[in-house]
């Protein structure tokens, strides 16, 4: 881990940043897009944005770069930002951490080849598959019982995984999952680079683990080949930004190429800049920042821990197998104890008590602690936590809890999308086929996915869910009455496998 950073006096550039400032002195006469015209078109932007950042919301241009085939500017912004996580090379990205795995996987898997991952991914991970015809070989991980929640893999299961599909390109990790639990990552690499396997990191939720003090290994440190961070949840960048980290065993080139197959030409300056300044920003007080984040999370989850019923759960669930470490930024709670779901914790706390939580599911509470966070607001959420409990408590009787269901895989994701499909009933939906994806967002994670067959269990989960009032997303049917399933038939034009 490059905890600390080489060169602090070039970490302390911005180039994209500071090449922005410089074009907004020069008084450019636009006649290129944006359309606004650095806000003159638009006053209501200007009102909303203010005129700083409307101004510099421009096009590319030669004294700015550009994203796709950087050769100044930006191409010293991707090189500061390698060196601060201990890269080979780093990729700007501006469509998410979603177009940041979507590259990662594209640039390992084709049609036909195989992917072993936990089946507990982030929906963009699927959409690749359905992109590239890659097949998933999923290594279901372990459940908690009492929390309802998927642990990490097993790197017995990996390694069984691994001999039974000799002939996969790939092994994709978590790191960490939502939830903060990590898998032994750097024994995984081991595994699969003895293998002649890529190791891909989803670490979304990891930015931090490059700069803290004894935090869980990050995927650069483990010796991964590939790495997709999401700046703009715990690094502090603009919403949708985020950056894409290779080892010096992928080909920079070839990966710049497939980024361009699908991220925008029009890159925003906004988003570009605000990934420089939050790299500067942790290359050189992230350490502290996050030192101090770790000690509010403990005080969070020992105040919350004192009130009957909650459990915050952290290290001491660490049993060095299917959870080989946690991430203590992460302030999960468990609230099914005192009867209520997360999901309906998670709605009181916003409508009666003006508190935005990450997300809430079946049984827990996820309060996504970042360097933007203070004590006070950590107090006051510890409070309308122990309020929820003397108002809404109830016995949790008949409480579904599980958060993961095995899936039966019945085709590939690219198969089952773009096959022939009906749409049926949900309750008229068990034994066929899904073509599409049904998930509580966030977190994200597919409840079903395209060619998975539906099961009773799988039903009960989702009018359940919809019941607490889930914010399920994904079928093509936005009330979720209803379910597109492969239609049956022997002209269908797809191959079933098992």
């Amino acid at each position: 881990m490059n905890k600390q950073i080489s060169d602090k006096a070039a970490q302390r550039h911005a180039p994209i940043y500071e090449a922005l400032e410089r074009f907004r002195k020069m008084r450019i006469v636009p006649f290129d897009v944006p359309g606004h015209k650095h806000g003159r078109g638009n006053p209501e932007l200007v009102e909303l944005l203010g005129s700083k950042c409307v101004g510099i919301d421009v096009n590319s241009m030669k004294p700015l770069d550009n994203l796709c085939h950087p050769i100044s500017v930006i191409k010293e912004a991707e090189e500061l930002a390698a060196s601060a996580f201990g890269a080979a090379h780093a990729f700007l990205m501006v469509g998410g951490t979603t177009s940041a795995v979507q590259s990662m996987i594209l640039s390992c898997c084709k049609k036909g080849d195989k992917i072993i991952m936990p089946r507990n991914v982030h929906r963009s991970v699927i959409n690749a598959l359905v992109l590239c015809g890659a097949k998933p070989i999923y290594v279901n991980p372990e459940v908690d019982n009492h929390l309802g929640i998927s642990l990490g893999m097993k790197v017995s299961e990996v390694e069984r995984t691994i001999q039974e599909n000799p002939d996969a390109v790939a092994v994709l990790v978590n790191n960490p999952t939502y939830y903060g639990i990590c898998s032994d990552i750097k024994k995984i690499t081991e595994i699969a680079h003895k293998n002649n396997m890529y190791v891909l990191a989803d670490e979304a939720h990891g930015t931090h683990f490059y700069f803290g003090d004894n935090m869980p290994i990050s995927a650069m440190e483990a010796g991964a080949d590939m790495s997709s961070i999401s700046m703009h949840k715990s690094g502090g960048s603009l919403t949708q930004s985020s950056l894409l980290l290779i080892g010096p065993n992928v080909n920079q080139g070839y990966v710049r190429q497939i980024i361009n197959l699908t991220q925008t030409t029009s890159g925003s300056y906004l988003l570009l800049s605000s990934l420089d300044i939050s790299r500067r920003n942790l290359a050189l007080r992230g350490r502290e920042s996050f030192n101090e984040l770790v000690k509010m999370a403990e005080y969070a989850r020992g105040e919350i821990n004192k009130i009957e019923g909650y459990y915050a759960f952290s290290k001491e669930m660490v049993n060095k197998d299917d959870i080989f470490d946690f991430d203590t930024t992460k302030l999960s709670v468990h609230t099914l104890d005192i009867g209520l779901a997360g999901i309906e914790t998670y709605d009181i706390l916003r409508d009666e008590y003006d508190i935005q939580i990450e997300f809430g599911d079946l049984g827990n509470i996820l309060a996504y602690l970042s360097i933007g966070d203070r004590k006070q607001e950590v107090e006051r959420l510890v409070s309308a936590l122990a309020d929820i409990k003397r108002r809404y408590q109830k016995d949790k009787t008949g409480m579904l809890s599980q958060e993961y269901i095995s899936p039966i895989v019945a085709m590939t994701p690219q198969e089952s999308f773009y096959s022939g499909k009906e749409s049926l009933p949900i309750k008229e939906t068990k034994g066929r086929i899904c073509s599409e994806f049904v998930m509580c967002y966030p977190p994200g994670i597919p409840i079903l996915a395209p060619g998975e067959e539906i099961t009773d269990k799988i039903i009960d989960y989702i009018l359940y869910a919809k019941e607490k009032g889930c914010s399920l997303t994904g079928p093509e049917d936005e009330k979720i009455e209803r379910l597109n399933v492969v239609k049956e038939g022997k002209n269908n034009g797809y191959m079933v496998f098992r």
